[in-house]
């Protein structure tokens, strides 16, 4: 078992858009995040996790590669689909797959696709909602 935290939060409402941070957001069961373009029910993308230290690593600032939940402390790298997370009091998220890296991670920098190879951070699905705000505590179990 893993734990860690909450760094930062963002949405997208628009493909394209940057993301809005946020202090806290609303996490709904079986959708994503209220107001992000990816909440949608049945979707295995509904919420991109992305870990601090890779971010550091690569010189890349919060949110610059899309993701919903900056998590600091815990080890992406090793999470399999069907792990779950655990946020703050109620939310839970399971972890559906690797985000694969697409060709618009090179127009933020070159060669950032391939430096990004199964370190773009995790997608997940909610499983039970409710609100997540920065700090709160994540745990993550297989």
């Amino acid at each position: 078992m893993e734990q860690g935290k909450v760094l930062a939060l963002q949405i997208s409402t628009q493909s394209g858009q940057p993301m809005s941070p946020l202090e806290e957001a609303n996490a709904i069961s079986g959708v994503g995040l209220e107001g992000d373009r990816h909440a949608e029910r049945g979707n295995p993308r509904q919420v991109l996790l992305m870990d601090k230290e890779t971010l550091d690593m690569l010189a890349l600032t919060t949110g610059v590669i899309k993701e919903n939940i900056t998590l600091e402390g815990i080890d992406l790298s090793s999470v399999k689909p069907g792990n779950v997370f655990f946020i703050g009091e109620d939310v839970t998220l399971e972890a559906t797959g690797l985000c694969e890296p697409c060709g618009r991670m090179d127009m933020l920098r070159p060669g950032l696709q391939e430096a990004l190879q199964e370190r773009r951070g995790v997608l997940a699905m909610v499983l039970n909602g409710g609100t997540l705000r920065v700090g709160d505590n994540v745990r993550l179990e297989p």
